[in-house]
C-alpha cells in the first residue's frame, strides 16, 4: 500500500507518516529547529507527525466487512475466548462509526519525533513540563499496548497543578514506541531483548540531554525498566514498576509443574499463587505461541484485522472488554494494524522464549541495586505480595497496593496511576 511519506531514512513500513523539516534537541532538551540534521549525522532527531492516507482507512473497513466468522461457542460464558455475539457488536462498531482521526489528531497534539539508535528507528513522544525543576522521566509500554496506552498521563504527569498536584511533583515526559511496535522502526536483527531495549532507551535520555532522570514500566516496560536500573544507566536514579517480578524460583517451579500451592504461604502469597496458576493454565496460550512461533500467528494478524483484534481483546481473560473503553482498545487495535506491527512485536516473545517477565530469577532482580518503587493494581495478572517484593528487590523504596485499575493502569485509571508515580518518585527528587 501507499503510506505517504517521512522525511529522513525511515523503513518501507512506516513511508505513510509525515513530517516537517529535521530538529535538533540541545543538552538541556530544548528544541531548534535544523534543517540539516538528518542528513549531517545518524544521531539527528527528527519531528515525526502521523498522516495515515484514507485509502488504508477505506481497505480496514473493507476487510472487516468482509470477515468471515466462526460458529457460536458451545457455552454460556467466555471460558473459550470471546463471545460472537459481543465481539460482532465491537467488529460492527469498528466498521462503521470507529473514527481512526480523533486519536491521530491527539498524538499529532503532541510533540513526536523519530531518532536512530542501534540500527533502528525509535519513535517517541517527548513532552517537557512548563514547571521548573520538572523530573525527567521514561516511560515504556508493553504488548499488546503502545504508546496510546499513556496518553491520558501525559497531562497530570507534565501539568500537576491542573489535577490537584504539586508543580514540585512534575515531570519532563519521555514515551518511546519500542523496536517493532507501532511507529518504530522493524528490527532486522536478532537479539532485541529487554537488555538491548534498556541500553536503547539510556541513549535516547542521553540524546535527549538528560542527566538525571527516572524510569517506569508495565508489561514488558518492567524487564525493560528493571534492565536500565540492572545496568546502572547513566543518569538512571529509580524506576518503578506495575508488573513486578518477584515469583520466588520455588514457587515458581511449582507453578510450571502444575503442582498444589506449597506449604507454609501467607494468604496473600497464596492468592498470588492461585492467580498465577489460572493465568498460566488458562490465559497464556498467547505468550506461547509468540513465544515459539512469532511469524507463524503473524501470518493470520497481519491479513485479518478481525483475527488481529481478537487476539488483542482477549488479554488476560478479556481485560480489555472489562476494564477499557471500545475506542480506546480500537485505537490500540488500529495502530498494531496500520503500521503493519502484530508480528514484529509478538517477536519480543520469541526473544525471550516466552519466558515470562514476573519471574524474579529470569530477570535478576537481585542484581539491581538502584531504587525500585512498585504499585499493585486489583485486576493484574496477579497481585504481587509485598513479601515477595522485599525478597525480590533489595532496594524497594516505594510499595502500595490500590484499590483499582489492572494491566493497563495508565490507561484504566490514569489520575490514580499519576498519583502513584508522584507519590513513589518524590523520594528521588534533588532536595534544592
Amino acid at each position: 500500500m501507499n503510506h505517504g511519506k517521512i522525511t529522513g531514512a525511515v523503513d518501507q513500513d512506516r513511508r505513510r507518516l509525515l513530517t516537517t523539516a529535521a530538529m535538533g534537541i540541545t543538552a538541556a532538551g530544548a528544541l531548534f529547529t535544523s534543517p540539516l540534521a538528518t542528513a549531517a549525522s545518524s544521531d539527528a532527531i527528527r519531528p515525526f507527525r502521523i498522516n495515515v492516507p484514507e485509502a488504508d482507512l477505506v481497505d480496514l473497513r473493507r476487510r472487516i466487512a468482509a470477515t468471515r466468522w466462526p460458529d457460536r461457542e458451545t457455552v454460556n460464558d467466555r471460558s473459550q475466548g470471546i463471545q460472537l455475539a459481543k465481539f460482532q457488536e465491537l467488529v460492527r462498531h469498528w466498521g462503521t462509526n470507529y473514527d481512526w482521526r480523533k486519536v491521530e489528531a491527539r498524538l499529532n497534539a503532541l510533540p513526536q519525533f523519530i531518532t536512530e539508535i542501534d540500527g533502528v528507528d525509535i519513535h517517541f513522544i517527548h513532552v517537557r513540563s512548563k514547571h521548573d525543576n520538572a523530573l525527567p522521566l521514561i516511560v515504556t509500554h508493553g504488548w499488546p499496548g503502545s504508546v496510546i496506552e499513556q496518553l491520558k498521563i501525559v497531562d497530570p504527569l507534565t501539568n500537576p497543578t491542573a489535577h490537584g498536584a504539586s508543580a514540585s511533583d512534575a515531570f519532563h515526559l519521555v514515551i518511546p514506541s519500542m523496536p517493532g511496535y507501532g511507529f518504530s522502526g522493524k528490527p532486522k536483527d536478532t537479539g532485541w531483548n529487554p537488555d538491548r531495549i534498556a541500553r536503547a532507551w539510556a541513549e535516547l535520555m542521553k540524546r535527549l540531554g538528560y542527566t538525571r532522570y527516572v524510569a517506569q514500566g508495565g508489561d514488558w516496560g518492567s524487564p525493560v525498566s528493571s534492565s536500565m536500573a540492572r545496568q546502572a544507566a547513566p543518569g538512571l536514579v529509580g524506576i518503578h514498576i506495575n508488573l513486578p517480578a518477584t515469583l520466588p524460583p520455588d514457587v515458581a517451579a511449582v507453578l510450571a509443574s502444575g503442582g498444589l500451592a506449597p506449604a507454609g504461604l501467607s494468604e496473600k502469597e497464596r492468592a498470588a499463587f492461585n492467580s498465577l496458576d489460572t493465568f498460566y493454565k488458562k490465559y497464556r496460550a498467547y505468550g506461547a505461541i509468540m513465544g515459539t512461533r512469532p511469524q507463524v500467528i503473524g501470518y493470520a494478524l497481519t491479513d485479518s484485522p478481525v483475527g488481529l483484534a481478537a487476539w488483542i481483546y482477549d488479554y488476560n481473560n478479556g481485560e480489555p472488554e472489562r476494564l477499557l473503553d471500545r475506542d480506546d482498545v480500537l485505537d490500540d487495535i488500529t495502530l498494531y494494524w496500520l503500521t503493519n506491527s502484530a508480528t514484529s512485536a509478538a517477536r519480543l516473545y520469541w526473544e525471550t522464549s516466552g519466558q515470562s517477565v514476573i519471574l524474579a530469577a529470569a530477570q535478576m532482580t537481585g542484581e539491581i541495586s538502584l531504587p525500585v518503587a512498585i504499585t499493585v493494581f486489583p485486576e493484574e495478572v496477579y497481585r504481587a505480595p509485598e513479601t515477595w517484593a522485599r525478597r525480590a528487590y533489595r532496594n524497594l523504596i516505594y510499595f502500595n497496593e490500590v484499590d483499582k485499575g489492572g494491566h493497563f493502569a495508565a490507561w484504566e485509571q490514569p489520575e490514580l496511576f499519576s498519583a502513584e508515580l508522584r507519590a513513589a518518585f518524590r523520594p528521588l527528587r534533588p532536595t534544592n
